[in-house]
């Protein structure tokens, strides 16, 4: 029996583990029909805000972290809290990464806090070589299934679009997200007028 139909079968799902990859690791964002239900408006350079009046409460997020430490978005309330949604396989995410670290570091004393979402790693221990490969001080949590991602409301992300940075208010509500790698002179762009707001 020849082994050729094997083989093509073989090519056939590697182009497709290959597609879904691509499409999982955009370094792009785009918005979806469901935008203006969670309020956000669509601003310069791939960054979307949302007006004060329309921010919607940010999802109840927990888990483990990397360690097995169980972390929830609960345990920085009052912060401005950068939700990062990264994947140790995502060229976009290992570009973005040090600078994040950087922005975090030098902000984190005016009370932001910085917590990843890990996913689609299937292996714990490729997101804890990532994190220490490029220094990354800040919690994340594991979510390789991404349940924790779906819990965001319709229209706040796209779980398609890693990486994902979503930027969390003082009150726990969403206030901006970028659905792209992000420069660290982005990153300030989208924290700094939040961090303004008065508590």
């Amino acid at each position: 029996m020849s082994g050729t139909p094997r083989l093509r079968m073989a090519a056939v799902l590697t182009a497709a583990a290959a597609a879904l990859t691509l499409a999982g690791c955009s370094s792009t964002g785009s918005g979806g029909s469901g935008d203006a239900q969670a309020g956000f408006v669509t601003g310069s350079g791939g960054i979307d805000t949302v007006p004060v009046a329309a921010r919607k409460p940010a999802p109840a997020i927990s888990g483990n972290d990397l360690t097995g430490k169980p972390t929830a978005l609960s345990d920085f309330q009052g912060k401005v809290v950068v939700v990062n949604i990264w994947g140790s396989w995502c060229s976009p995410c290992r570009a973005e990464a040090k600078g994040l670290e950087q922005v975090y570091e030098k902000d984190k004393g005016q009370g932001v806090q910085f917590l990843g979402i890990n996913t689609r790693d299937t292996d714990v221990t490729n997101a804890k070589q990532f994190e220490d490969v490029n220094g990354i001080s800040y919690p994340s949590i594991y979510d390789p299934d991404g349940t924790q991602i779906l819990k965001f409301p319709k229209g706040s992300l796209n779980p398609q679009s890693i990486p994902t940075t979503v930027v969390i208010d003082r009150q726990g509500r969403l206030a901006a997200r970028a659905m792209k790698g992000l420069t660290p002179d982005e990153l300030d762009s989208m924290i700094a007028p939040i961090l303004a707001e008065k508590p």
